[in-house]
């Protein structure tokens, strides 16, 4: 099964996701959800596999999310999704599938546990982050 992104070239987790990705050694089908954005059965499969609430896939920081008053619980989730189909800006990303799952990769470090193989070498997060050293092994920030 190939990894797949659902994918913002404007976003910098979203970049430093995918680049975290091919920094495994995989190229990855990428998905443009601006300009593509999935199906309602798509969606509803990638939610369901995330095991996660509707509107933890919505970027609720959006102002479109306030200018329509989706915190309002009166929303219900089916709602939900047909906002983020009809505005795909709402949808939160980077989303990535892999064999090993389907997550939210807000930070871009959670794609780390869907890919199948290791990092091959030292990678820095956009920002200057250091997440990967020189041997392939992921840096742990000081707490």
């Amino acid at each position: 099964m190939p990894i797949t992104i659902y994918h913002n070239p404007k976003c910098g987790t979203s970049r430093n996701t995918l680049d975290l990705i091919r920094n495994s050694g995989a190229e990855p089908v990428i998905i443009e959800y601006l300009s593509q954005p999935p199906s309602k059965a798509e969606l509803q499969k990638l939610i369901a596999a995330m095991c996660v609430p509707v509107r933890e896939v919505m970027r609720q920081k959006e102002s479109l999310y306030a200018d329509l008053q989706l915190s309002d619980s009166k929303w219900s989730d089916d709602a939900l999704i047909d906002f983020m189909l009809l505005h795909p800006i709402l949808m939160n990303r980077p989303i990535v599938v892999s064999n090993l799952g389907t997550r939210l990769c807000r930070p871009s470090e959670l794609v780390l546990d869907l890919l199948p193989d290791p990092q091959v070498g030292a990678f820095t997060k956009e920002d200057g982050e250091v997440v990967i050293d020189a041997m392939g092994q992921r840096v742990h920030p000081s707490v």
